[in-house]
């Protein structure tokens, strides 16, 4: 059970009943294996010291990571419930948000790709379940990454809300393919359209200047099934990282930082710990972490 409990009234996100705000890490490849764990884990209270506040992980995927967190038939695996319980009571513990994905649908090796809706509205119930019979209330629940499951099979994401709240009405579950949240999803994050009356999060938060796109050439190459330029950026990008943040954070939306130097698979990363400061010598996301803490405190 956890301390923290994360609520949705109207337009705002509480933790406690108290106004909360989303600064955080995108880790979604922290159940990739136990060293990913044991290093977020192990990092959480510095996180938090640069005000860090939310961080998330994914039970499927995510990119070139393969992680498969649920089994052929939606049910959870165990050994990556049992990585996830230990992040979400070390971050409750500091009065943390832990972001839950679920499904995770683009270059991964780690979804079935003969599921069906029903077996994609089990893996979201089964989730629900398993933090419900935990008591795990410093949660949000992420049905889909990006709608990419929406997008390649189809998968409705109205549904698998349904299939969440059947569970755990008081769940707080968001959703994130290009479009308004259905009515029953307590908020938006990163891809869905910030609509009046529901809370908005940027979930996976990049530079929006970087040549080829961040998650596109600068990082990516056809027939490499891994990230490029792992933890690097250029001043402009960090700039418009920077700026980026400040316009949703300002506006009361919260703001999750997404880098290729937090979700690198083996034996790139996962690299949950600040690094430097962006360049080729010394990558990493401290630069971005040190701004946070000079702007918003600790």
């Amino acid at each position: 059970m956890t301390a923290n409990r994360l609520t949705v009234k109207g337009d705002r996100t509480l933790l406690n009943g108290q106004s909360f705000l989303a600064k955080g890490l995108r880790c979604s490849n922290a159940l990739i294996r136990e060293a990913a764990t044991r290093e977020l884990i192990a990092n959480l209270e510095t996180f938090k010291s640069f005000g860090i506040n939310t961080i998330s992980a994914f039970f499927m995927g995510s990119r070139f990571g393969d992680c498969q967190g649920y089994n052929r038939d939606g049910t959870l695996s165990a050994p990556h419930a049992l990585r996830l319980g230990r992040i979400i009571e070390a971050a409750d513990a500091l009065g943390m948000v832990v972001v839950v994905g679920c499904l995770y649908w683009g270059a991964t090796r780690g979804k079935w790709e003969e599921w069906t809706q029903a077996e994609a509205n089990t893996a979201v119930a089964e989730t629900v379940r398993w933090l419900a019979d935990h008591d795990y209330m410093n949660t949000l629940v992420d049905v889909d990454n990006e709608g990419m499951a929406l997008a390649q099979a189809g998968f409705d994401n109205r549904a698998l809300v349904l299939a969440g709240k059947a569970i755990d009405p008081d769940c707080v579950i968001a959703t994130n393919f290009k479009g308004d949240p259905p009515p029953e999803a307590d908020l938006g994050i990163h891809f869905a359209h910030p609509v009046a009356g529901k809370p908005y999060i940027e979930t996976e938060g990049s530079p929006e200047n970087t040549p080829g796109g961040y998650w596109g050439a600068y990082s990516k190459e056809e027939g490499v099934y891994a990230y490029l330029r792992v933890g690097e950026y250029t001043e402009a990008m960090k700039e418009s990282q920077k700026t980026i943040a400040a316009q949703h954070l300002d506006r009361g939306w919260g703001y999750m930082l997404a880098s290729t130097w937090l979700q690198a698979a083996p034996p790139q990363g996962p690299n949950h710990r600040p690094g430097g400061y962006g360049g080729p010598t010394d990558p990493g996301v401290r630069w971005w972490l040190e701004w946070l803490r000079e702007r918003y405190g600790a």
